[in-house]
């Protein structure tokens, strides 16, 4: 406070103790003199504890007279206050946004043509081939799957995170990979050349699993791939794909290699 700290440089000053409990000590020296005349409005020692405890005020101080009847510090402008609650959430965005970028890039970093998120999972196109034949009825039988026509040994990549439930020869597929995912669902990669994977390997979205071949009951080299739901029920891939942000159409449609 203003009376603190001016009565303390006085105090100092003029090398003069100031007692609560005594007489005040000033001695012959000038300089203590002059604290003396200057500190005059300063309390009576001998008034009560709870009297000399009470804060001075501004007027008590020297040159107080100069001072309003109160002293307070300006408030902040509006204009400049900062919205921490609204900093907290940009933060909050921002690692959210890193964290997918994150997940994106790792998806990618197989080689697989486009990866997107679903929440916070992430799909990719698992080959870059062209649509060629979808599911449903065809040539008399049901074809549960959609075909991808693209060059022997072209890499196929694991749809989503999952697990492999098989691998290696299949009938009618000559050769296939089967993933168990997260959600209970199952994607089947058939008619593959080779596998890179082994039974009861983790895999994640984006991780080389095969390349196209055409083996089996193939009419030239292809993709074929299936979705099976919860309840290993083959389901139409176009919505569930769609569904989820992956379009197989979008690399070009047409008649080409089928099984």
């Amino acid at each position: 406070m203003a009376f603190a700290v001016a009565g303390g440089a006085l105090v100092a000053a003029g090398q003069t103790l100031v007692s609560a409990h005594g007489d005040l000590g000033i001695s012959d020296d000038p300089y203590a003199k002059l604290a003396q005349n200057a500190m005059l409005p300063v309390t009576d020692p001998v008034q009560s504890a709870a009297t000399s405890a009470a804060p001075a005020t501004s007027a008590n101080a020297i040159g107080g007279d100069q001072l309003g009847n109160s002293f307070t510090l300006p408030a902040l402008d509006e204009r400049s206050e900062v919205d921490v609650a609204s900093l907290v959430k940009a933060a909050g965005i921002g690692e959210e946004m890193q964290k997918r970028t994150s997940i994106i890039r790792a998806a990618l970093a197989g080689g697989a043509p486009e990866a997107v998120l679903d929440g916070s999972t992430a799909y990719v196109l698992p080959t870059n081939g062209r649509f060629t034949s979808g599911f449903g009825a065809r040539w008399g039988v049901t074809h549960y799957g959609i075909d991808l026509a693209a060059p022997i040994g072209t890499p196929i990549f694991a749809l989503t995170d999952g697990v492999v439930e098989e691998s290696g020869p299949a009938s009618g597929f000559g050769m296939w990979v089967v993933l168990k995912h997260p959600d209970g669902t199952h994607s089947v990669y058939g008619h593959v050349n080779r596998s890179f994977v082994d039974v009861g390997q983790k895999v994640r979205a984006g991780e080389k699993i095969a390349e196209v071949g055409n083996r089996g009951q193939s009419t030239g080299p292809h993709l074929h791939l299936e979705i099976w739901d919860a309840a290993n029920n083959k389901i139409n891939p176009l919505p569930w794909l769609r569904a989820r942000g992956i379009d197989v159409t979008s690399t070009g449609t047409g008649d080409g290699p089928a099984d």
